[in-house]
C-alpha cells in the first residue's frame, strides 16, 4: 500500500474500482438457516467481468473512465455493472489503495476578496464547476478557505491531491503539500520564473492587453493602473504589460498599489492618492473587483462621473462589477471552464500521467459596460 498523498504510477492509478457492495434482503428472515439462504454474496467486480465477457482490467478501467477502452465496449460494461446493482465500496477501496479519492481547493486571498458579495464571488464559481468534475471523477472535494490559521490544519489533511488559486510568490501552501508528497496544480501561473506545478493559466497578458487597448480607444489618454500589491503572476504581469503600453503610446505613468487585505477601502485609498497625484486621470485599470468598487466610491466623493469624466474597468466579472452604478466593464475568464481543466489536468497528474504541464483555456474576452462606454 502507498503512503497517502503519494502521486500513483498509471497502472496503479487504474486499480483504484470498489471490490463489492452488501445488497440487503427485502424481508428479515425468520432465522438463522432462513437468512443464510436467503442473503446474497456481494458483487464484485469478477461478476460485471463474466457478465459483459471482458477481463478485470478492463472492466476497471471502463467503471473508473481510466486506460484505454473502445467506447462501445466502456458503454456496454457501465450499462452490465448498472443493470446488476453494482456499487462501490469506498471503505474497502481506501484500505487497498492507501487512496482517499479526494482532493482540496486552497485560495491564497482572502476571503473578502476571493468570496466577494455574499461570498458568491470569484472563489465559490470556481468550486462550483471543480466540485462537478471532481464528482464525474469519483473525487469528493474539500474546500480549504482562506482564513487564517487553515494552514495549521494542513498536516492533518488527508488528500490526495491540490488545486491552488493564484498563488503567490513561494507559496507556503504549495510548499507544504508538495513536501508531503502531494500532487499540487494551480490556476493562474504560479509567478516563479519556473513553475515548479503544472497550471491552468489565466492569460493575463492577453487580459492587460484587452483592458488598455479598449481604454486607448475609447479616448483615454491618462490611464492609471490600480493593482494588487502582493506577488501573483496576475499582479506583476499586468503591471509589466501596462509599463510597456503607456511608454510605447506615450502616456503618463499613473500607478498604485494595494494591500488586498484590506479590501474596498485599498482599493478607494489608492484612488483618491491617484487623483491628488494627477487630477486629469481619465480612465482607471482596476483588476481587482474590490478595488474597483473602492475606486468607484473615491471618484463619487471626488464629483467624478463614470464615464464622463472617469472610465473604469475589472477584471473579474462577479457582482460587484454587475451591481455597481454603473456596472463595471469586466472580463470573461470562463472559470467554470478553467475549473474543470485543473480538476482534469490534476488527476492526470495524479495517477502519474505528467505530460501536460500548462494548459492555456479559452482566451479571455471583454464584457462592455456603461463604465467604460460613454453612450
Amino acid at each position: 500500500m502507498r503512503q497517502r498523498g503519494v502521486c500513483l504510477p498509471m497502472a496503479q492509478c487504474a486499480q483504484l474500482e470498489p471490490t463489492a457492495i452488501t445488497i440487503l434482503p427485502m424481508t428479515a428472515p425468520r432465522d438463522r438457516t432462513a437468512q443464510q439462504a436467503t442473503t446474497p454474496r456481494r458483487l464484485t467486480i469478477k461478476d460485471v467481468a463474466q457478465a459483459a465477457g471482458v477481463s478485470l482490467t478492463t472492466v476497471s478501467h471502463a467503471l473508473n473512465d481510466r486506460g484505454y477502452v473502445d467506447p462501445e465496449t466502456r458503454a456496454r460494461v457501465k450499462r452490465i455493472a448498472q443493470e446488476l446493482g453494482y456499487r462501490p465500496n469506498l471503505r474497502a477501496q481506501r484500505l487497498r489503495t492507501g487512496k482517499t479519492n479526494s482532493i482540496a481547493v486552497f485560495f491564497s486571498m482572502p476571503l473578502a476578496i476571493a468570496g466577494g458579495p455574499a461570498r458568491m464571488g470569484f472563489m465559490m464559481e470556481i468550486v462550483a464547476a471543480a466540485a462537478e468534475a471532481a464528482m464525474r471523477r469519483n473525487l469528493s472535494l474539500v474546500l480549504v478557505p482562506p482564513l487564517a490559521g487553515a494552514n495549521d490544519f494542513l498536516d492533518g489533511l488527508d488528500i490526495d491531491g491540490a488545486i491552488v488559486i493564484e498563488p503567490v510568490l513561494g507559496d507556503p501552501q504549495i510548499a507544504g503539500l508538495r513536501q508531503r508528497g502531494v500532487c499540487v496544480v494551480s490556476i493562474g501561473r504560479p509567478p516563479e520564473p519556473e513553475p515548479a506545478i503544472p497550471y491552468v493559466d489565466l492569460q493575463t497578458t492577453a487580459m492587460a492587453q484587452l483592458w488598455l487597448t479598449h481604454l486607448h480607444e475609447q479616448g483615454a489618454r491618462r490611464i492609471a493602473l490600480l493593482v494588487g500589491a502582493q506577488a501573483r503572476h496576475s499582479n506583476l504581469e499586468t503591471e509589466r504589460v501596462y509599463r510597456e503600453f503607456v511608454a510605447a503610446n506615450g502616456l503618463p505613468l499613473l500607478l498604485r498599489r494595494a494591500d488586498v487585505h484590506v479590501g474596498e477601502a485599498a482599493g478607494a485609498a489608492a484612488c483618491r492618492e491617484l487623483l491628488a497625484e494627477d487630477p486629469a486621470i481619465d480612465a482607471v485599470c482596476v483588476p481587482v473587483d474590490a478595488f474597483a468598487t473602492g475606486a468607484m466610491q473615491a471618484l463619487r466623493e471626488a464629483g467624478r462621473r463614470v464615464p464622463h469624466d472617469v472610465r473604469v474597468v475589472t477584471r473579474y466579472d462577479g457582482l460587484r462589477a454587475k451591481n455597481s452604478v454603473p456596472p463595471i466593464t469586466a472580463v470573461d475568464l470562463h472559470l467554470e471552464q478553467r475549473a474543470v481543466m485543473a480538476v482534469e489536468l490534476l488527476f492526470e497528474h495524479i495517477c502519474g500521467d505528467t505530460r501536460h504541464t500548462m494548459l492555456a483555456g479559452p482566451a479571455p474576452s471583454l464584457i462592455l459596460r456603461p463604465s467604460s462606454v460613454v453612450a
